[in-house]
């Protein structure tokens, strides 16, 4: 059986193995694809310009952008004890400023954080889940969001979201180029020929495989924060208890949408199963419930 701190330490290691491996990927693929659109590494540049002023228009005003669509509104202390004093006391332990906490009228049970680094970092809870969930549990789902915050999630997804608009991009431009490229005297044909092809089918397949490991990493970043949450409180059944209570809720949040469905604790559109088999769970934003649970119950 697992401790808490041994649990941190093997989902970071295996959040730096997905990532890494996403970068080299993601790499090479720009190298091929590049290659077959016969640009050379300033094509990637400003790929990678291009992307990066989109993604980090999208982080700055994230937060704000995501509690509009959400129809979140600011909680108060006279209505919500239980969730700023938990969040307090968590924060206090996690040594990050309190964030701003935020309520979404809804019987669902599910909760996010969302900002762009801890000093402004928010957390949104449902009111279904803030009645229906006991303090112990609040506090392990707080923990759950807390330690998101604290291992900065939201701008490791913003990176990756650059990197797979970067490869998107090149991807995109040789599908609708001529698929030519201009010969040179001093290349061997054959050997230019593969590269071509390489990039072709790169320029095919990348963008689905770069969303895949995207995914990937967003699920490695829940079981993290599973771990970190409880290291927090030094309890993992809280959260355990919370999360069976949450995946036993059938209602999906009507405020929530494909774009922010990631950002919750558990996908709240209520449109996936864990049995589907293992390459339909490839597409899934969250790893299933029952992996996490287990986790949790063998520390």
């Amino acid at each position: 059986m697992k401790n808490h701190y041994e649990l941190v330490d093997e989902n970071k290691n295996k959040s730096f193995l997905v990532i890494t491996g996403f970068i080299v990927f993601v790499s090479l693929s720009a190298y091929f694809i590049s290659y077959a659109l016969g640009f050379d590494s300033s094509a990637v540049f400003i790929a990678i310009i291009f992307s990066s002023v989109t993604s980090l228009i999208s982080y700055y005003f994230s937060g704000d952008i995501v509690l509009s669509i959400s129809n979140a509104v600011p909680a108060n202390k006279k209505d919500h004890f239980d969730l700023f004093t938990v969040t307090e006391n968590l924060s206090i332990a996690a040594k990050i400023p309190n964030p701003k906490l935020f309520v979404i009228e809804d019987t669902a049970l599910n909760a996010f954080a969302t900002g762009r680094d801890p000093e402004h970092a928010v957390i949104c809870a449902t009111t279904g889940l803030i009645k229906k969930l006991n303090r112990t549990e609040l506090e392990g789902v707080i923990a759950h969001e807390i330690s998101h915050i604290k291992n900065n999630d939201i701008l490791l997804m913003s990176i990756v979201s650059v990197l797979v608009g970067m490869l998107t991009l090149l991807a995109d431009l040789l599908l609708r180029s001529r698929f030519r490229r201009k010969n040179s005297s001093n290349d061997d044909n054959g050997f230019e020929a593969l590269f071509f092809v390489v990039g072709i089918v790169l320029a095919l397949l990348s963008p689905i495989i770069a969303q895949i490991i995207q995914l990937a990493i967003s699920r490695r970043r829940e079981f993290l924060a599973d771990a970190s949450g409880a290291s927090l409180t030094k309890y993992p059944e809280g959260l355990a208890s919370a999360l069976e209570k949450i995946s036993g809720d059938k209602e999906p949040l009507e405020a929530a949408n494909k774009a922010t469905a990631h950002l919750y604790i558990s996908n709240p559109l209520k449109n996936h199963f864990d049995s589907v088999g293992m390459f339909a769970s490839l597409f899934n934003t969250h790893p299933p419930i029952k992996e996490r649970i287990a986790a949790l119950r063998s520390m």
